[in-house]
């Protein structure tokens, strides 16, 4: 979780789906937005036949996310809950007892890791600790924005190893067997969460609505407009601005039931000597990653979408599409720094830039 509030895609996310819908049928469209979770925007459009059940809906999911939030927050302490700053303050001291949303989370966080390229990596928070002093540094005085020393950056590494992070299902504990390690849910927990929220609601009754967590996007159902089939989820294009470019969307994608997670170097990030210095960091060179400018992926598992996107942007090229085209489900689109793209063919079949898609499919 960041400390600060992110804007990432939302506005070039709802852009395909606020605008161009005529309502035919007895379901209305309605918007809800929240800004106190996952410090981000979090977005919910839905259609229901009336504003009482839409509102009614999102205050049960605004209320869930509220939760989730405190468990997976790492930077804030609350009265009565034991998350993830409690495990990382309690590191090499003792377990700390938690509720099942944590370990869930951390047994698949550690279960992707493992079978996957073992780069992104919930046990990483020492090295990204360090990257986040000096980002805070830079934006305090940008003048003298600097990036830490490879030796300080080895020694964090030195606390990472995510086999001792000890899971006790029997007696619901977390412990960190290293007292230095930090955990870092930040690239998984709010997905993951969005996961947790959108199939609870779906339980509720509410089956035609797109939430959007940061840019972190699970639509269900379609839209009950009378004239779609599909949602349109916008892709931001990287190369431009969200706030002061005209046509910042890259592509538009069709799809249900599926989750939209984006990671990029457009982010959040700091400069040094022209050099622009991301927060997805590379566990081999501790140092940001240079492969892409972002990667979006598609598949119908939020937590898994939001995984799945920092692990395709810590990979080269070539492995980060084998890894891809391995997993059932998976697709995603590449964007090189030259501004190339590249695409999987699954990818292709829901674009609407690249593969002729519409909402009418």
């Amino acid at each position: 979780m960041n400390k600060k509030i992110s804007y990432i895609l939302i506005f070039a996310i709802f852009v395909s789906v606020l605008s161009g819908c005529t309502n035919k049928t007895s379901y209305t469209k309605y918007t809800e937005t929240f800004f106190d979770t996952f410090d981000t925007v979090v977005q919910i459009v839905g259609y229901t036949e009336s504003e009482d059940e839409f509102r009614n809906y999102t205050k049960i999911m605004h209320d869930r996310m509220l939760e989730l939030h405190k468990l997976y927050d790492r930077y804030n302490d609350y009265e009565g809950i034991n998350n993830i700053k409690t495990i990382n303050d309690n590191a090499g001291i003792q377990p700390v007892k938690v509720d099942k949303e944590i370990i869930d989370l951390i047994k698949f966080s550690k279960e992707m890791y493992f079978k996957n390229k073992q780069r992104t990596n919930i046990a990483f928070g020492s090295v990204l600790d360090v990257w986040a002093k000096y980002r805070d540094e830079a934006e305090s005085n940008p003048e003298n924005a600097r990036i830490p020393s490879m030796e300080e950056l080895q020694a964090a590494n030195e606390h990472t190893d995510i086999n001792k992070v000890i899971i006790d299902e029997i007696n619901s504990t977390i412990y960190l067997e290293d007292p230095n390690m930090r955990l870092d849910v930040g690239a998984v927990a709010k997905g993951y969460a969005t996961e947790i929220v959108v199939e609870e609601i779906k339980k509720e009754g509410f089956n035609s609505f797109i939430m959007s967590s940061g840019g972190n996007v699970k639509a269900v159902g379609k839209p009950l407009d009378g004239s779609r089939d599909k949602w349109g989820i916008g892709i931001q294009d990287p190369n431009k601005d969200i706030f002061t470019d005209d046509n910042k969307i890259l592509d538009t994608v069709f799809i249900n039931d599926l989750s939209v997670v984006s990671s990029g170097d457009y982010q959040r990030y700091y400069i040094v000597d022209g050099e622009r210095m991301h927060h997805i960091i590379d566990p081999d060179t501790l140092m940001p990653a240079t492969y892409y400018r972002a990667i979006t992926v598609i598949t119908p598992n939020s937590g898994e979408a939001d995984f799945y996107s920092t692990e395709a942007f810590l990979l080269p090229f070539e492995e980060s599409k084998k890894m891809v085209e391995s997993k059932d489900g998976l697709e995603a689109i590449w964007v090189f720094p030259d501004g190339s793209v590249q695409m999987t063919d699954g990818y292709m079949k829901l674009s609407k830039t690249y593969g002729n898609a519409t909402s009418n499919n």
